[in-house]
């Protein structure tokens, strides 16, 4: 086994084993199973990094091998500059969730534990495909995980939610399946997704593919109009399951228009770009404005995680090398921060059992520890300089800029409502005096909940202070991509 190999499978394996672990006596030997094996999956993914060589588009730590011969179906992983990252990302998201976790879930702990290891190795497969099939059968087989993961563990309406995620996700990715299948066939019967971005495709081809391929992406970023799945979802998942959603699957559907939308219909991607920039737009400026009017702290930050995921898709398609390094990095960033923000709010569930912004109020004063936390992922979350969510919007901004004047200035008044609802969020929950009965018996965080917020805290000052490794790794395949979309455009 390689790495890659190693960082999809050992969790998962580890997944598996925790199922023959089934009564609740055994809940604690379950935990620190769970957690080595999250640990151990993260470590792994550690020489990806170390050995990574900077200045080579070329997929790095390749392996293959024959999967299904009759199809030319193959077992071909591999990373670049572009999905390097989430491999990392994913693996340490998933060590922090299985702490976060460790005794708000008292109930099936090795289901749920299983279920958050299992689907933490189906997302780095994703991330690490190179065979169309075996991409997809990684893309649709973490809607299982996550499905049981609501559907179990979620609140009073977790059936609806579980429901609605799973239709809205596998009917998207249903006219992806018959977009392989044709590239497949143009092909001469090779899944190879790298021989895929050299086929000489027509216009129409190319139109039907891109939209093939957007029906399965959009809802999954989600983009607007396609992302009134997200709130309900987020609202009804339990806080671990909100966290994984937003730091990791949402990206799920980004990088496939990084790996396929873009380097296999280039021409078509150039041709409704436009599209792509108005539901950016859209999202980014109409979504955060509905963000400021909600109540209820998951839902407001569900709808921000859709105006911070339209910076993402704007980034892509203005084909600068800023947009989309910005965009890469906002996907990145966005997992910590995104991630921090749900653990917050499951930190104050798990006291008041209220998701309610009016349930609160001058928590600072009985959790001040906490509440400094949450002023920084806060901040982190209104793209505040030296934090990670400062890095990436500032360059989709400046990349837009380059591309449109007044695109540029649309995303960056984005950062206006970013701040109202967020720190109109804050003001309500944690500052004056205590205006709520709930509030005036809450403990400060425990060590383990501290040891959960610092390791996010840690990455989202790293990353806004020092952002070079992450933009160094992903330099060199940013720019072949884009020079492979600008020449199949003048060809």
């Amino acid at each position: 086994m390689g790495l890659l190999s190693l960082a999809i499978w050992v969790p998962i394996f580890f997944g598996i084993g925790l199922l023959a672990l089934g009564r609740e006596s055994q809940a604690r030997t379950v935990r620190w199973i769970a957690l080595i094996g999250a640990i151990i999956g993260f470590l792994v993914t550690l020489p990806l990094y170390g050995n990574f060589q900077l200045g080579s588009s070329a997929m790095q730590f390749v392996e293959k091998s024959s999967w299904i011969p009759r199809f030319n179906m193959n077992y071909h992983l591999g990373v670049d500059g572009i999905s390097l990252w989430f491999v990392l990302l994913t693996a340490f998201i998933n060590v922090v969730v299985i702490i976060a976790s460790w005794e708000s879930i008292t109930t099936r702990v090795n289901q749920y534990m299983a279920s958050f290891l299992i689907l933490s190795g189906l997302m780095i497969g994703v991330f690490a495909a190179l065979d169309g099939m075996l991409f997809y059968v990684f893309f649709e087989a973490t809607l299982i995980p996550m499905y049981l993961i609501i559907g179990i563990w979620g609140g009073p309406n977790k059936i609806y939610a579980a429901f609605k995620f799973f239709l809205y996700t596998l009917l998207g990715s249903l006219l992806m399946l018959v977009a392989l299948i044709f590239l497949y066939n143009k092909s001469g019967g090779s899944f190879d997704i790298l021989a895929w971005h050299r086929l000489p495709l027509s216009s129409v081809s190319q139109t039907l593919l891109f939209f093939s391929f957007f029906a399965a992406f959009a809802v999954k970023v989600p983009m607007f109009p396609v992302h009134t799945w997200l709130p309900d979802v987020h609202v009804e998942a339990p806080t671990g399951g909100s966290a994984v959603l937003a730091a990791i699957m949402l990206k799920l559907g980004a990088y496939g228009f990084l790996r396929f939308s873009m380097p296999i219909a280039p021409d078509a991607s150039r041709e409704w770009a436009w599209l792509m920039i108005t539901f950016s737009l859209i999202a980014v400026i109409y979504v955060g404005l509905v963000a400021l009017v909600q109540r209820d702290m998951k839902k407001l930050v569900a709808y921000s995680s859709v105006a911070h995921m339209g910076f993402v898709t704007l980034g892509f398609f203005i084909f600068n090398d800023l947009g989309v390094s910005g965009g890469i990095v906002q996907m990145i960033a966005h997992g910590f921060v995104s991630a921090a923000m749900f653990l917050c709010i499951g930190v104050l569930y798990d006291r008041v059992h209220s998701r309610e912004i009016s349930s609160y109020g001058g928590v600072v004063n009985t959790m001040p520890k906490f509440a400094a936390f949450a002023l920084l992922f806060a901040m982190a979350n209104c793209g505040l300089p030296a934090t990670a969510g400062f890095v990436g919007e500032w360059m989709v901004i400046l990349g837009a800029v380059r591309f449109n004047f007044w695109i540029g200035m649309a995303a960056a008044s984005a950062l206006i409502s970013g701040a109202a609802y967020t720190l109109w969020m804050y003001k309500r929950v944690y500052l004056g005096p205590v205006t709520n009965e709930n509030v005036k018996g809450l403990m400060d965080i425990n060590s383990r909940e501290f040891l959960t917020l610092a390791l996010l805290a840690i990455a989202v000052l790293f990353m806004g202070l020092y952002p070079k490794p992450f933009t160094d790794v992903m330099n060199t395949s940013v720019a072949d991509l884009l020079r492979h979309v600008a020449l199949s455009k003048l060809n």
